[in-house]
């Protein structure tokens, strides 16, 4: 049982987790999914054989998978890290420097070393890693992204954006998700698409609201030019056949309500 206090924070760290299972697993990425092995006498996920055509039965069972590794693996997190938050790293320089992204070799070990020995053996099962010894390199993206989310400041939104908030994502429009919000005109591109006449001054703080699995995927479609220059609404976007297809896919896998 996750306690009240630290729920905002698991979410998070959840819906993180999600983004680099999900990455993995996604249809196209190559993996093929494979059943859940934990500890013995746990209350887990139980491996479905599935066929084709079984896509809800799919994805409920990795929706539970992802809940029951991220119940495994947040409650092994010191309490500062399941805690961490922006006003907790203004009152503490030594917190900005111990968790700085990305995270230092050693703290990643310290992080990863306490985490019940059935998680390496679930990843290992699913085909996400190859060995017990690759779960840094499987857990250095989510603890990263988690700690970015749950420490930068909140943002500064207009009016206008926050009216536009939507109840769920874009893209695959699940609720109750944690969104993002994501520049259509890739900040990082501002001057270059202002100067090269591609959009006006004013389009240039256009956001979509997206989950951050969804986020997360849009980036790997195309370069920022590419987005800025083809990409530069949710209408775009959802014109395209592999969005299309994700979008399809993804909105299958839903959490259970806690």
């Amino acid at each position: 049982m996750i306690p009240e206090e630290e729920e905002p924070n698991f979410g998070i760290f959840k819906d993180c987790l999600s983004t680099s299972v999900i990455s993995r697993l996604a249809p196209d990425s190559g993996k093929k999914k494979r059943a859940i092995k934990g500890r013995k006498n746990e209350i887990k996920p139980v491996a479905k054989t599935t066929t084709a055509g079984d896509g809800e039965n799919d994805a409920a069972e990795l929706a539970e998978f992802i809940e029951y590794l991220a119940e495994e693996v947040f409650p092994s997190l010191p309490a500062e890290v399941r805690l961490l938050s922006y006003a907790a790293v203004q009152d503490d320089a030594e917190l900005v420097d111990k968790y700085a992204t990305p995270l230092d070799s050693a703290l990643l070990e310290s992080l990863i070393k306490p985490m019940p020995l059935s998680v390496a053996d679930s990843l290992c099962s699913y085909g996400l890693i190859q060995d017990p010894s690759n779960l840094d390199r499987f857990f250095e993206p989510a603890l990263s992204t988690y700690v970015t989310a749950v420490t930068t400041p909140p943002p500064e939104h207009t009016p206008a954006v926050l009216a536009s908030r939507p109840d769920g994502c874009e893209i695959c429009q699940r609720e109750h998700l944690p969104l993002t919000y994501h520049h259509l005109i890739p900040r990082q591109v501002h001057a270059k698409v202002v100067k090269r006449g591609w959009h006006k001054e004013w389009e240039l703080n256009k956001v979509a609201w997206l989950c951050r699995a969804c986020h997360s995927f849009v980036h790997k479609i195309g370069s920022n030019e590419l987005l800025a220059q083809e990409l530069y609404s949710v209408d775009l976007l959802l014109e395209r056949e592999d969005v299309q297809r994700w979008a399809a896919w993804v909105s299958k896998i839903r959490w259970k309500s806690r």
